[in-house]
């Protein structure tokens, strides 16, 4: 396939994405505010610093991660039922619904969301522990249970047990695999959820992620995965256009929590897992920073940061909203430029 064409396809899928995100937004916060979908912050007994900083955002309708993957979802359908009932080459050229490299993504992507909606639908409702949703150990039960999914996949039917270090070659690691895999889902999603806390913050840092991880699928000749890919970005722009400070509705656990898990399956799919903690080092920073700070409270009875995750804690040190997001920003498009170069580098290696 030539890379002129795949550039054009890459194109139209992200502008169709943006297009249909764009034009369904009003229908997705007319039904978030009808149905009082609103966001609950945490009581201020538990969390006295960041309730204070973020009680101004009560009931700020969330769930906005429906537009993310019920774009995504409905682009790829669209493309391959089209191409299915008009077998014309357009539409053909434009299906990237293929069973060795998006099944599975778009698969996990789907499922985690179901779950994260259940999980918002919860928050909003005040049901659950302090009503703040589904219990930390069954949000990780539960997305255990997608990711052994997701590495049963890999391993038995598409027979992966080979992990690639850059500039020293493919390793087989046998069923090592499986523990491996689970881990860096699990790991993704929960980092992407972390970072998920200011307005415009996870949005603008899984943009420039998914864009590099595209860049490398292309690298690959993966070009029905890279599609993949930019249809999530052409989504994200859409839901970031209201979503920028100050945010008309949260991507909600059903956006970060679905996006993440994606975000990995795809790190394995293109077998550059172990370009993941750059390409997300914010991410990785954010989750360090909330283990960080757990552990230090239980071993030392002291907190280390005023409030975690990170971008908590510069909050707190009077840092502007929209500074920390804006920087935070600038840093990943850094590292994800960093991982393509890496990426590139490693290719010519060998």
């Amino acid at each position: 396939m030539f890379l002129g064409f795949v550039a054009f396809k890459l194109g139209i899928l992200a502008t169709l994405s943006f297009l249909f995100a764009w034009a369904w937004t009003p229908f997705v916060s007319h039904l978030l505010a009808k149905y009082r979908l609103g966001k609950h912050i945490r009581d201020e007994q538990f969390a006295p610093i960041y309730s204070k900083l973020h009680k101004a955002k009560e009931s700020t309708p969330t769930m906005g991660g429906v537009l993310i993957w019920g774009t995504t979802t409905v682009i790829a359908f669209l493309f391959y039922y089209l191409s299915v009932v008009i077998p014309i080459d357009f539409f053909k050229n434009l299906n990237f619904l293929t069973r060795s490299q998006v099944w599975l993504p778009l698969g996990v992507l789907i499922l985690a969301a179901l779950v994260g909606a259940v999980d918002d639908i919860f928050n909003s409702r005040m049901i659950g522990p302090r009503g703040g949703g589904l219990q930390m150990r069954h949000r990780l039960l539960i997305y255990t249970a997608i990711a052994g999914i997701g590495a049963w996949w890999f391993f038995f039917k598409l027979s992966w047990d080979t992990l690639h270090v850059p500039f020293l070659g493919d390793f087989t690691i046998g069923w090592w695999y499986i523990p491996f895999f689970m881990f860096v889902i699990i790991a993704t999603a929960f980092s992407v959820n972390e970072i998920d806390g200011l307005d415009g913050l996870a949005g603008g840092t899984l943009f420039p992620s998914f864009g590099a991880f595209a860049a490398i699928a292309i690298m690959q000749g993966k070009y029905d995965l890279a599609a993949f890919c930019v249809v999530i970005i052409g989504a994200l722009l859409a839901f970031l256009w209201l979503n920028i400070y100050p945010a008309k509705f949260f991507m909600g656990d059903t956006g970060s929590m679905s996006l993440g898990i994606t975000l990995g399956v795809v790190a394995m799919l293109t077998n550059a897992a172990l370009l993941l903690p750059i390409i997300g080092f914010l991410f990785m920073l954010e989750s360090l920073s909330v283990i960080i700070q757990v552990l230090s409270k239980k071993l030392r009875g002291a907190k280390v940061f005023l409030s975690s995750p990170l971008h908590h804690h510069l909050e707190a040190k009077e840092w502007s909203e929209p500074t920390i997001v804006m920087r935070f920003w600038i840093i990943s498009w850094v590292t994800a430029l960093v991982g393509i170069l890496i990426a590139l580098a490693d290719r010519g290696f060998h």
